[in-house]
């Protein structure tokens, strides 16, 4: 008696049609067959691959599919190398993006392969790009959870930045408690205002997140795009990690997680060194135009992606202990 075969559900389409069909066969015979008529294609030599990758479907392989799984027909000269392919088709062209965004989204449903998923999860919200637009009333869902006094994208990212380079400052005038020479801490306050007052004439350098300044100060395009810098020990980011928090809501609160990190360390060198070199000095005596470059400033300051930030102590390199000499010598 001969053994009954189940058929093998499967869910097909063509090169040209985003369409799929379920279908079930019991052999690859029956389905290029099947598939055919469904499709309404013809040829000489019709092959069967994975939409997934673009390999090429034998019988022995067909068996072994688990069900469900997305294949693709081929005709006599056509090829197909995965999800590249519409990659390769709809990028730049807005009427497609839907058809994009649909077939990343069957991908990341593959729960074995996490890579994957978090390559094609960076696709879809780079897809849904509404950098092009300013307002808040063309964007609502871009300003959800943003105070309602910001009525465009670049005045809130500049408070964003203002709100981080405030945080800085704040750490500064903090570092006054830990001063027991009360002469030197009077001078240290004393420090600590001018920088504020300097910090206050510039917007708390707001500029470096809004894209509608100039290039020369802003560290985005202006379009509102990011890259991140690298680790403060490498030239440049080997990730080649970016964003537009411009874009979308999602990538706005992502960009949260970026930081500005100082190459010479902030806690660790530069407060600590404008203590000590205050102690029998005055606060006119110190260069503080250069502790306030080293503290505010893109001179020590790198944006950089959470996976480049190196929250351990920085080793320096030979030109960073360079400047960290030059800070000891800062008194004038």
């Amino acid at each position: 008696m001969n053994k009954i075969t189940k058929p093998k559900l499967v869910k097909i389409r063509s090169v040209n049609q985003a369409r799929k069909y379920g279908i079930a066969a019991v052999t690859l015979k029956e389905l290029v067959k099947k598939g055919c008529n469904l499709l309404k294609i013809s040829g000489p030599r019709i092959q069967i691959c994975l939409y997934e990758d673009g390999t090429i479907i034998t019988e022995e392989y067909f068996q072994n599919l688990p069900d469900n799984t997305e294949l693709v027909f081929l005709t006599d000269g056509q090829s197909w190398n995965g999800f590249a392919f519409e990659i390769n088709q709809v990028l730049g062209l807005d009427t497609h993006t839907d058809l994009l965004i649909s077939a990343a989204k069957d991908l990341l449903s593959d729960e074995h392969s996490p890579k994957r998923r978090r390559i094609l999860g960076d696709l879809l919200r780079n897809l849904k790009d509404n950098s092009d637009v300013e307002s808040r009333e063309k964007d609502k869902e871009w300003f959800e959870g943003v105070d309602v006094r910001f009525k465009t994208k670049s005045a809130y990212m500049k408070y964003n930045c203002e709100s981080r380079i405030r945080g800085y400052l704040k750490e500064v005038d903090g570092y006054t408690k830990t001063i027991q020479n009360n002469k030197a801490k009077n001078e240290y306050k004393k420090v600590v205002e001018i920088l504020a007052e300097k910090l206050k004439s510039v917007r708390y350098n707001g500029v470096y997140f809004d894209r509608s300044e100039s290039e020369a100060h802003r560290l985005c395009t202006e379009e509102g795009w990011f890259s991140c810098q690298g680790a403060f020990d490498e030239n440049e980011c080997t990730f080649f990690h970016s964003i537009n928090p411009y874009g979308n809501r999602e990538s706005r609160i992502l960009f949260s997680t970026w930081n500005l990190d100082h190459l010479i360390e902030k806690k660790r060198t530069v407060i600590p060194t404008l203590a000590e070199v205050l102690k029998g000095k005055k606060s006119s005596d110190i260069n503080l135009d250069y502790f306030y470059k080293l503290l505010f400033t893109q001179e020590n300051l790198k944006l950089v992606h959470i996976v480049c930030h190196k929250k351990g102590a920085h080793e320096l390199s030979c030109d960073s202990r360079k400047i960290y000499k030059r800070v000891k010598r800062t008194v004038k």
